[in-house]
C-alpha cells in the first residue's frame, strides 16, 4: 500500500503515522506495513503541525528520529499524542537494515526503542502496531484496518471455533463416559446377592447425586450363625468421595482367619480398627467418614451394634412408635484415639432395623428444638410395611421430591425386617 500524502491524511483514516527525521521510511517497515496492507502516511518531524488537527485519523504513531529520546520537539510531540490517546512506538536506532534483493527475511531487522531497551525484530513492532491499532478501535470512532478481520480470516475463525467446541465437546463426553465407567465399578463393589432366608429379609436403596457416590454399604454372612452388615458415608460426595469409599471397603475388617481358625470381630473394635487406619493415611483434604456398623446372630437375634458419627439406626416394632438406637462415637479419621462403644438389643419376630445416609434425612426425620428428634409424617405411615414395600415408597418419594441442585446428596439405605 503506497504512503498517504498529508493532504490525505486530513480526510481518510491512517493506520501508522511516520514519523521522521529523515526523508524516507527503512525499507523493512515500509514492507511490513505494505504486507499487513496497513495505510500509512509519512511526515517530518519538522512538519507534525500541519496533521495535528487532524490527529483523530490517526491510529498509532511510529517516531524514528536520530536521538530522538533528546528532542525537546519528540517530547512535546508525544505529550500532545498522549492526549489524544494515541499510543507512540519510539525507534531510536534502526540496525541491520537488508538490502532490497537481500534474500534474508525482513522480519529479520531489528530496533531499538530508547537507549536502554533492547533490540526487537519486526515481528515485535508488527505486534505492537498491531495492538495500538486494537486499543485506538476501543477509544476511537473510527475502525482500525487491522482489527476489523477480512471474510477469509473470519472463516478461519469460525473454523476454529467450531473445531474447539467440538474438541470440548469431545473431552465432556469422555469425562462422561470415565464417570460413568467408574460409577459401574463402584457398584461391583457393592453386594451382589443379599443374604435372604425364611427368617431374615433384606432390602437396600442406592442412589448417587452424581455418577459415583460418596456412600458404601455391605452384607456379609461371617459364618453360619453370623451376619455383619455396615453403612459409610464419606463427607461430600463425587469422586473424591467415591475414590475413598473404596479404601473403606478394604479397610473394614468383619473377621480374621489364622490357618484353621477365625475369630469374628465385635461392631467396637469394626469400627476402632477402621478409624485407626483411616487416620494412618492422613488424608489430603480433610475428609472424614461416617459408619454404622451391627453384628446379628442369626440363631440368637442379638444385633450388637457401634457407629462413628452416623445417624442412629431405626427400630421398628409392632404396636410401638420408631425408635433411634442411640450410641456415642465421633467421625471417623479424626482422632486416631477416639473410643467406639458398643450396644446390644435383642430383636423379636416383625422387628425392623434401618440404615441411612444422612442424604436421606429429610425423608427419615430431624430434630425439633422442644420435642427432640423426630419422624416425618411420611415415614410414620409406612413404618408397618415389611420392608420392600417400605424400601419401595421411600425410593419413590426420593425420586419425585422437588430438592435445589446444590443440596442434592447421595442417598443409601440398608433394611432388615425379622419374618419369625
Amino acid at each position: 500500500m503506497e504512503s498517504q500524502s498529508i493532504i490525505s491524511l486530513r480526510t481518510s483514516f491512517t493506520d501508522v503515522l511516520y514519523l521522521t527525521d529523515k526523508n524516507l521510511m527503512p525499507l523493512g517497515v515500509k514492507k511490513l506495513l505494505d504486507e499487513k496492507k496497513l495505510s500509512y502516511s509519512i511526515v517530518r518531524v519538522k512538519d507534525f503541525a500541519e496533521v495535528r488537527e487532524n490527529l483523530d485519523l490517526v491510529g498509532t504513531v511510529v517516531i524514528d528520529a536520530e536521538n530522538a529520546t533528546c528532542s525537546q520537539r519528540v517530547v512535546q510531540i508525544i505529550e500532545l499524542l498522549e492526549t489524544k490517546n494515541i499510543s507512540v512506538i519510539l525507534l531510536t536506532d534502526c540496525l541491520e537494515l537488508p538490502e532490497e534483493n537481500s534474500c534474508r527475511s525482513s522480519s529479520t531487522v531489528q530496533f531499538s526503542l530508547d537507549e536502554d531497551a533492547a533490540v526487537f525484530s519486526l515481528d515485535e513492532l508488527w505486534v505492537r502496531i498491531s495492538a495500538n491499532l486494537s486499543y485506538r478501535k476501543k477509544n476511537s470512532a473510527q475502525a482500525a484496518k487491522p482489527v476489523k478481520p477480512s471474510k477469509k480470516v473470519k472463516v478461519v475463525y469460525k473454523n476454529k471455533l467450531a473445531e474447539q467446541m467440538n474438541m470440548a465437546k469431545a473431552l465432556v463426553d469422555n469425562l462422561a463416559e470415565q464417570l460413568r465407567l467408574a460409577g459401574l465399578v463402584q457398584k461391583d463393589f457393592l453386594p451382589s446377592r443379599l443374604p435372604d432366608s425364611d427368617r431374615l429379609k433384606w432390602g437396600t436403596i442406592f442412589l448417587p447425586a452424581e455418577w459415583v457416590s460418596g456412600d458404601i454399604y455391605d452384607v456379609v454372612r461371617l459364618d453360619e450363625e453370623h451376619i455383619g452388615f455396615y453403612l459409610a458415608d464419606v463427607v461430600g460426595h463425587g469422586m473424591p468421595a467415591a475414590l475413598l469409599t473404596i479404601f473403606l471397603k478394604q479397610a473394614l475388617v468383619m473377621r480374621q482367619t489364622v490357618d484353621n481358625n477365625y475369630r469374628i470381630f465385635s461392631p467396637s473394635e469394626v469400627i476402632t480398627n477402621l478409624n485407626v487406619r483411616m487416620a494412618a493415611q492422613k488424608l489430603s483434604g480433610y475428609q472424614f467418614a461416617t459408619c454404622c456398623y451391627c453384628l446379628l446372630n442369626t440363631r440368637t437375634l442379638e444385633l450388637t451394634y457401634a457407629r462413628a458419627g452416623h445417624p442412629y439406626p431405626v427400630l421398628m416394632r409392632a404396636g410401638r412408635q420408631p425408635e433411634q438406637l442411640e450410641i456415642r462415637g465421633s467421625l471417623l479419621g479424626v482422632f486416631e484415639q477416639a473410643e467406639f462403644p458398643q450396644k446390644t438389643i435383642q430383636l423379636q419376630t416383625g422387628d425392623k432395623l434401618l440404615l441411612y445416609s444422612d442424604g436421606a434425612d429429610s425423608l427419615i426425620g430431624g430434630f425439633n428444638d422442644r420435642a427432640g428428634f423426630c419422624f416425618t409424617k411420611e415415614f410414620s405411615e409406612i413404618k408397618h410395611l415389611p420392608v420392600i414395600e417400605m424400601l419401595d415408597i421411600l425410593n419413590f418419594n426420593i425420586q419425585n421430591q422437588e430438592v435445589m441442585q446444590a443440596e442434592v446428596d447421595d442417598i443409601t439405605m440398608v433394611g432388615l425386617e425379622i419374618l419369625k
